[in-house]
């Protein structure tokens, strides 16, 4: 039987909070300039991630403790119910920006800079994403692939290995849909619930 996680939904409450979080400075954010961090109020951003410039995080995603996302010399778009898990670094060039599509879930400590992932794919943990690097739309990069500048991997590909080796057609529609609903509950859960022990 597939997860269902519990229905918890966004409530004028929760992103009353989430926009006082930010406005209030316990969310870290920071501007580069006239660059700055655009971040949907349905969004949840841990205080422990940092987002600074050029950085946009789109409704109900989620960016987890340590992670990075540093919009300097391009931009950073993260799509609708997209998790950027903990301690992941996700930076620009000045010639490509990074993109990360809709309901995609990008692994603790991945790295990703000046790539493009498509809507519905899996970033594995640890996996690294260089220069030029497109992730077909419902594509999976194995945990601790690093691949290389240039390389496409295609819609309902699976790329795994250090360089990563490609198969194609061997994911399902959906394959992913599980996770993304676990990290959007969990996205609801800590907002409404989390708190700071000192």
């Amino acid at each position: 039987m597939p997860y269902r996680p519990p229905v918890h939904p966004l409530t004028p409450g929760h992103v009353a909070w989430v926009r006082s979080q930010r406005d209030n400075g316990a969310m870290a954010l920071y501007a580069l300039g006239d660059k700055t961090p655009d971040i949907d109020p349905t969004a949840f951003v841990h205080p422990d991630a940092v987002i600074i410039g050029d950085v946009r995080v789109g409704p109900e995603s989620s960016v987890w403790p340590t992670a990075v996302l540093r919009g300097d010399h391009g931009s950073i778009v993260v799509g609708s119910q997209t998790s950027i898990q903990d301690g992941t670094i996700v930076h620009c060039t000045d010639k490509q920006d990074t993109i990360i599509g809709d309901r995609c879930v990008v692994g603790h400590n991945a790295h990703l800079e000046g790539c493009r992932v498509e809507d519905d794919s899996l970033i594995g943990s640890g996996s690294v994403l260089l220069h030029r690097v497109r992730v077909g739309p419902q594509a999976l990069v194995g945990a601790g692939a690093v691949v290389s500048p240039g390389t496409v991997v295609p819609p309902r590909a699976r790329a795994l290995g250090v360089p990563a080796r490609i198969t194609e057609d061997v994911v399902d529609a959906g394959e992913f849909a599980a996770n993304v609903d676990v990290y959007c509950h969990n996205a609801r859960w800590y907002a409404s619930d989390m708190r700071r022990l000192d």
